[in-house]
């Protein structure tokens, strides 16, 4: 445990920062965002609590199978008033060999001492196990939440996009952080866009716009499809920045959470020649339903969650993986494969009546992606940035 003073109102505040090691821990690390944001944030909504808790657990959660982590409290007076994680990826060190670890899950009350102290601790356990750099917020991976929202505060909440307020930048930067890369979420109106078309560019290059097919994604044959699309991922995005590949367990695991939520009219699959070349997966915006029940589905929170699934139903959504493989990147035919799926996903977005769609995250110098998404009518609205620093 370590004690760090805060002389923040001019009042000394002992501020006690320890690791989480009980069942009780593992809750108030969950529920703190909730006591820090609910009131005053209209970006934020408390994710399902058994979910986090999951998310969090060794042996529920894949990412432990190649990785270690330590999640830390700080409290003041006994109260919980920040928290934060930090893990050491070993894929991620396999891949990049740069002594790198990382920090993610962090929030905070309004106070520069709280973050400082926070950020020293991860460093701290970093340290001690050999890294000589620490970047984040990663929680826990690039394959999950990733980023520090520093632009975009108001705009309604998307599934599995993390919340920060305004003031947690600044401080995390007084603790000597700098920015590493910044991560770009768009704003799609599904319901408003105009028709994609991708034939003119293909006869443009002397090409048959037979070349290109596309299908929704087959749920009798979902394991397979999920399949055909991870694939595709990991050929997608194996060159991307800090790019870490899906493991065997990780994507069961992706395919049992995602399988009961999955609207088969917003996961494209596009081929070329007949073979798999691209793929887009929407997935409804499961924020939307969950808004105001503080993470909890007892006691009534389940029937609020059903009516809003079944009756209300979504309107928003979230592309979560869209990739095409490097061989037809940066290239005509990899475009028109792009176009392609985007009308795929618009005119099944309408299909169901859905409103908007959030595409991200797009980092910000992939400059081809994103020309392509401003042309169909995509807005850039929210930034995401990884902080990074020397600790050795």
């Amino acid at each position: 445990m370590s004690t760090a003073a805060d002389r923040k109102s001019g009042q000394p505040h002992s501020i006690e920062i320890s690791p989480v090691s009980s069942r009780r821990d593992l809750d108030e690390f969950i529920g703190l965002p909730s006591r820090l944001y609910r009131d005053g944030h209209p970006g934020f909504v408390q994710p399902l609590r058994f979910e986090r808790r999951e998310a969090l657990t060794p042996g529920k959660n894949p990412f432990f199978q190649h990785a270690e982590a330590q999640l830390f409290l700080a409290r003041r007076n006994g109260q919980p008033v920040g928290r934060i994680s930090a893990q050491i990826d070993r894929l991620y060190l396999e891949r990049y060999r740069d002594a790198t670890g990382h920090f993610g899950f962090i929030d905070a009350t309004d106070d520069p001492a709280v973050f400082r102290g926070l950020l020293a601790e991860a460093e701290a356990w970093l340290k001690a196990k050999g890294m000589k750099r620490v970047a984040g917020p990663f929680s826990f991976s690039t394959n999950e939440e990733i980023g520090l929202l520093i632009d975009g505060f108001d705009a309604p909440p998307v599934m599995m996009m993390p919340y920060s307020p305004p003031f947690a930048g600044a401080h995390i930067q007084v603790a000597g952080y700098a920015k590493a890369k910044d991560l770009i979420a768009y704003d799609y109106d599904v319901s408003g866009s105009l028709e994609i078309t991708h034939e003119a560019i293909l006869k443009r290059a002397g090409l048959d716009p037979s070349l290109l097919g596309v299908r929704h994604v087959d749920m009798k044959h979902f394991q397979r499809d999920l399949g055909i699309i991870l694939d595709i991922f990991n050929d997608a995005w194996s060159d991307n920045w800090g790019y870490v590949p899906l493991t065997s367990s990780e994507i069961k695991h992706t395919a049992k959470s995602m399988k009961p939520v999955v609207d088969p009219n917003l996961v494209v699959i596009a081929s070329v020649n007949g073979d798999p070349a691209a793929m887009i997966v929407c997935l409804p915006n499961i924020y939307e339903a969950i808004a105001g029940l503080d993470g909890r589905l007892l006691p009534f929170g389940w029937a609020k969650l059903l009516w809003r699934l079944k009756v209300s139903k979504l309107r928003t959504g979230r592309v979560l993986l869209f990739g095409v493989r490097k061989e037809f990147q940066r290239s005509v035919l990899g475009s028109a494969v792009i176009l392609r799926v985007l009308e795929e996903l618009r005119k099944g977005g309408q299909k169901i009546g859905a409103k908007r769609c959030e595409l991200s995250w797009i980092l910000e110098d992939n400059f081809a992606m994103r020309k392509i998404i401003e042309k169909v009518g995509g807005r850039a609205y929210k930034t995401y940035r990884i902080y990074e620093k020397a600790i050795a």
